[in-house]
């Protein structure tokens, strides 16, 4: 008998031989999963909109103009309007014909410009993001490490352009000879990309 408010586990059926692993293989079975350094929705969605006004140099648009164009709510794209004018990447103009534009050529935003504006510095360890952010700095042998793949990423995000990323610049994504090396371990999306 049960409670009220608990829930019953589900009892599978064992599979017959040559269907499978058994229940028992499964649990015990390793699952690989791919670990990826992600950014949010907001950065995701606000990356959109600077390729839109990226697309349209010098060109006012308001709020409502960009939600239809890009079909992003128009509560997002304001909320990420207002996180990118106050970083500096937007202009904004009031007015029956203001709008937003970019604060200057989308050949000179990177895409760390746009990661800061929108989630802060980039740092994969507390150390990386500076002296002082983490309890066990004084003890710990691989933060020197972890320092130098963090800047490798950042340099990796600043010569990577909001042109390039709205697809506006002729110009190649300059991608290391490492790129070459890497075996994706899962298939998808990140395979496909790194296949390309």
């Amino acid at each position: 008998m049960s409670h009220p408010g608990t829930k019953r586990a589900a009892i599978l059926p064992k599979p017959t031989t040559g269907a499978g692993p058994s229940l028992e293989e499964s649990k015990n079975r390793t699952k690989m999963v791919l670990f990826m350094i992600r950014i949010s929705k907001m950065t995701d969605y606000a990356t959109v909109i600077l390729a839109e006004l990226a697309r349209s140099p010098g060109v006012q648009q308001s709020a409502a103009s960009l939600a239809e164009r890009t079909q992003i709510a128009a509560p997002t794209v304001s909320k990420a309007l207002k996180a990118l004018h106050r970083a500096g990447l937007l202009r904004s103009t009031r007015g029956l014909h203001g709008g937003y534009s970019l604060a200057r050529p989308a050949k000179e935003i990177s895409a760390a410009a746009i990661l800061d504006a929108l989630e802060g510095p980039v740092a994969v360890t507390d150390c990386a993001a500076g002296a002082g952010q983490c309890e066990i700095e004084r003890t710990c042998g691989v933060g020197r490490a972890w320092q130098r793949v963090n800047l490798a990423l950042r340099r990796s995000l600043y010569d990577v352009t909001l042109a390039q990323l709205a697809g506006i610049d002729a110009a190649e994504v300059r991608v290391s000879p490492l790129e070459h090396e890497i075996k994706p371990a899962a298939g998808g999306r990140a395979a496909a990309a790194l296949n390309r």
